[in-house]
Parts: structure tokens; C-alpha cells; sequence
């Protein structure tokens, strides 16, 4: 019997073994980031989104007559010929249609416009640009004052992890924080660590990583309660969801025998008493 019992106990041992390396094996960025310090006597206004590397803009250029300000607008593209797509929820999604042919800014910050030519944008704010833009051809290239419109092609957030629907999605309005990013995703599963939400982020070209308690109430007041374009949040499994997709169903079995027979050789060792 005292045979059997050194048996169990070590059959035990292999399985919380098993459980203590489940977290390494699943998480991803593991020690990524440091604690974000969240303060209730900052209050962060609302950013206005800065241009980055890697961002598409849509730019016009309109006037009272539409002439003038032709030059200086992109042709739009036929329904067919361009399409915008994206992935959350239940599925991926495709819509097609007349849209303004967009501008890319490179790796080195610049967009080409038409007439003006070469600019460096990244680092600017949209109205920093607008008016960069207004003053560059008005009144040099036409006489009437234009009105610019900038909007971003692919302000999008990504959201993956423990959340009910991981997913890039687009954000139309060009604003959303962080927990409305987690609304879009179904919000955090069970079993998602809330008191550490990695937040990766490009700034400058150079990628930051942060960890976000979402618990804390001054969250709110914090620079990363809104989201930046492209922002990326991952939530971590805790360590109940970690062990439970380390052990297979072998494991799983091997775990609830050795429960049994523990029972048993317990239920046992009684009765002989």
C-alpha cells in the first residue's frame, strides 16, 4: 500500500510540474513591458492622432470651383479596382466602391502630393498638415482659399489574446480607447490577467511596450487610455487558462486516475484502520 501511495504522490509531483511551466510555454512577449504608473492627479487631454510611418491618408482639396482645385486631388477609382478589407467578429469583411486613390507615407515620413511634390509629414497632426498644404498653394497656385480635408485610411487597433473576438478593426471616427477596443473584441474572457494588458506601440519608429493594470480607476486619466493608430493590446492568459491548454487529454485522464486512486487507497487505508 505505502508502495502505491509514493507512486500516486509522484505521479502528483509530475503534474504540478507540468502546471508551473504552462504559463511559458503559452504566453506571448513574455517580460515585455513595464508597468504602466497610473496617477489620478494627471488628466491627459484627448490626442489629436499624430502621422506615422506606414500611414495612408486620404487628402482633398476642395474650392467653390471645382476646377481649381483639381490638380491637386487625386482620380478616383472605379468600383472593382480597389477594396478595403478587414477581420473581427464572426468574419473577415470586403467593400468595394468609388474611393479616393490614397497617400502612403514612407519609411522616411514623406508623401508625395501632386504639384507641391515631396513632403515630409511624419510627426505632424492632420490640421498641422491641412494647413502646411493651404499655405503651399493658396494663394501660389490658386486664388481661391481651399478647404483640405485629411482622414486616415487605416486607423485600425488590434485586440488579441483572452478576448471573446480577437481582431484588427478599423476605427471610422478615428478615437477609441481602450476599453471600447476590449468592447469590440467581446471583451476580456474569464480567464485574461486584467491587472497586465500589454499595449504595444510605435512611436518615432521605435516600438514601446507597456503593461496596463485596466482595474485601476485613474486608467482613465492616463496617456493610454486612448489608442493610437495601429496600437496593439494582448491580453494574457492567467495561470488557470495557462495550465489547462498545457495538459492534453491524455494528461487530463492521467490526472483524473490518479484523483481516483488516490480516493481509493484513502477510502481503504480507512476501512483497515
Amino acid at each position: 500500500m505505502i508502495r502505491v501511495m509514493r507512486k500516486i504522490v509522484f505521479l502528483l509531483f509530475i503534474a504540478l510540474l507540468t502546471g508551473c511551466n504552462a504559463y511559458q510555454k503559452v504566453a506571448y512577449l513574455q517580460q515585455a513591458g513595464t508597468q504602466a504608473i497610473l496617477s489620478d492627479s494627471v488628466q491627459t487631454p484627448v490626442p489629436d492622432p499624430v502621422i506615422k510611418v506606414g500611414d495612408v491618408l486620404m487628402i482633398t482639396v476642395n474650392t467653390n470651383t471645382p476646377e481649381a482645385a483639381m490638380p491637386f486631388n487625386l482620380p478616383l477609382i472605379p468600383a472593382g479596382e480597389s477594396s478595403r478589407s478587414y477581420s473581427g467578429g464572426n468574419g473577415s469583411y470586403i467593400s468595394y466602391g468609388l474611393s479616393m486613390q490614397n497617400y502612403l507615407v514612407d519609411m522616411e515620413g514623406n508623401l508625395v502630393f501632386p504639384v507641391i511634390g515631396k513632403m515630409q509629414v511624419a510627426g505632424m497632426t492632420k490640421a498641422a498638415l491641412a494647413e502646411q498644404i493651404k499655405k503651399t498653394i493658396y494663394p501660389q497656385y490658386i486664388t481661391e482659399e481651399p478647404i483640405i480635408l485629411i482622414r486616415y485610411a487605416n486607423f485600425k487597433v488590434s485586440v488579441l489574446g483572452e478576448v471573446m473576438r480577437p481582431g484588427s478593426f478599423l476605427i471610422d471616427n478615428e478615437k477609441v480607447s481602450i476599453l471600447e477596443a476590449l468592447a469590440m473584441a467581446g471583451d476580456m474572457t474569464i480567464y485574461g490577467r486584467r491587472e497586465s494588458v500589454l499595449l504595444v506601440r510605435e512611436n518615432n519608429g521605435n516600438r514601446e511596450t507597456v503593461r496596463i493594470d485596466i482595474r485601476d480607476k485613474n486608467l482613465v486619466n492616463s496617456p493610454y487610455f486612448y489608442l493610437q493608430q495601429n496600437d496593439v493590446l494582448y491580453v494574457e492568459p492567467n495561470d488557470s487558462r495557462a495550465r489547462a491548454s498545457a495538459i492534453s487529454t491524455a494528461e487530463s485522464l492521467s490526472i483524473s486516475v490518479v484523483g481516483t486512486l488516490i480516493s481509493i487507497a484513502t477510502l481503504i487505508i480507512n476501512i483497515l484502520r
